[in-house]
């Protein structure tokens, strides 16, 4: 009878074990929020082929190639911010089409939970495959985009984005249409009192079936917003910038209190009809003199993102996890901010298959640890606040492997 070597038999057995194990990954013990399934409580979640295999309590750890223990800590989907400028490149006075001010994804998203961002209108129809082929190809973070109205995208606030005569509905759709990255329509930074440009992309994105995103430019005196609010958008589409001040860079517009520190009754009326008010914090579009007496009045954000690029990560808005830190010690719950960091922006960009924790979804999800203490924020100007929560970004995982990793928590000691 012959006989095998110890070594090859335990290799054989080693080999039986693992073909035992039906599950990649096990992220056992975390505090599951998954708003889409109203899940909040400690669930284990298993990975097998990048997707979502099972949400359970006490899955067995034998089952799993890799087992991380997430006791203590958040577990949600990959975070999703629908408003970031991701178009970099090194075409000198591009603005953030093509340029240096924009980000590469890879480098500011899974430190910070995010999985999916969508450009907010870097490229528009005649430069969208550069975009395409340039970054949305090249990263392992999910990228989407709102297509911007302007033809050459957000290339320049002066002139280029003041170009009426580049604002072609028509191209814009047809452009939308081809490529399903694009889930939106931008309008950005207009400076004057005509609302055809408002007009042109409303046209497009309803000619392609996708929300506009709305990022409000100046006018002096400013535009009344009851008229692009109430008769221009239409439910679904999204202002960005919502607790901006009434004058920026582009000059004076309408903010959401009046006069006298109240909310006004349209902007309301605008949310009862369906209109998606977004943070965009950015480099100079979150103040807490507006934000704090806005949300204390209950005027609180259906979706959180960040208008990520050079000008404002080193600035007060930092990073999504920095801005969702900052809503919830304005009063958003965990799991408010939780659900207007995931499953609805998912909504409202038309990807419910984002942003959820359901058994059959690519594995996109975050690991977080919530620590309590005296923390500060600053706001766009440079103003200070200071909370008593923060959250951090222990794990990520990307279509189920693991993209980001602080403390070693998915990985072995050096000397295991």
């Amino acid at each position: 009878m012959k006989r095998f070597p110890l070594s090859f038999a335990i290799f054989l057995c080693s080999l039986l074990v693992l073909q035992a194990q039906e599950f990649d990954i096990l992220i056992r013990n975390g505090h599951v929020i998954d708003p889409k399934n109203q899940r909040d409580e400690v669930l284990d979640i298993a990975i097998k082929d990048k997707k979502i295999a099972r949400v359970a309590k006490d899955i067995d750890a034998s089952a799993a190639k890799k087992t991380i223990d997430a006791t203590g800590m958040i577990v949600s989907p990959g975070l999703i911010d629908i408003h970031g400028h991701h178009f970099f490149g090194t075409v000198p006075h591009r603005y953030l089409s093509n340029s240096y001010s924009a980000l590469p994804p890879d480098g500011f998203t899974f430190r910070a939970g995010v999985t999916t961002v969508a450009d907010a209108g870097g490229a528009g129809w005649k430069n969208f495959r550069t975009f395409k082929e340039q970054v949305i190809d090249r990263s392992r973070t999910r990228v989407l985009a709102f297509i911007n109205i302007v033809g050459d995208g957000m290339s320049g606030v002066v002139p280029n984005e003041q170009d009426q005569s580049d604002m072609d509905p028509k191209m814009t759709a047809m452009v939308a249409r081809q490529f399903p990255e694009i889930i939106g329509v931008k309008i950005a930074h207009f400076r004057g009192h005509e609302w055809a440009p408002y007009h042109k992309a409303a046209e497009a994105g309803r000619s392609a079936g996708i929300p506009v995103m709305v990022d409000l430019g100046g006018a002096d005196p400013a535009l009344p917003l009851s008229t692009l609010f109430l008769e221009i958008l239409q439910p679904g589409d999204i202002l960005t910038h919502m607790y901006g001040r009434n004058y920026s860079g582009h000059g004076p517009k309408e903010a959401v209190l009046d006069e006298n520190g109240t909310v006004r009754p349209h902007w309301k009326e605008a949310r009862e009809k369906g209109l998606i008010f977004d943070v965009g914090h950015g480099g100079g579009s979150f103040y807490y003199d507006i934000a704090v007496p806005a949300t204390q009045q209950g005027f609180w954000p259906n979706t959180i993102s960040t208008d990520l690029h050079t000008g404002s990560m080193n600035g007060g808005m930092k990073d999504m996890l920095n801005v969702v830190s900052k809503m919830m010690n304005l009063g958003m719950s965990l799991q408010e901010a939780i659900a207007a960091s995931t499953w609805k922006p998912a909504q409202v960009i038309q990807r419910e298959e984002l942003g959820h924790l359901s058994e059959g979804a690519e594995a996109d999800i975050a690991v977080f640890s919530l620590h309590t203490g005296a923390y500060g924020f600053l706001d766009s100007s440079g103003a200070a606040a200071t909370g008593t929560q923060k959250l951090e970004a222990e794990l990520t995982l990307r279509a189920g492997a693991i993209v980001w990793d602080l403390n070693g928590l998915g990985s072995k000691a050096w000397n295991d």
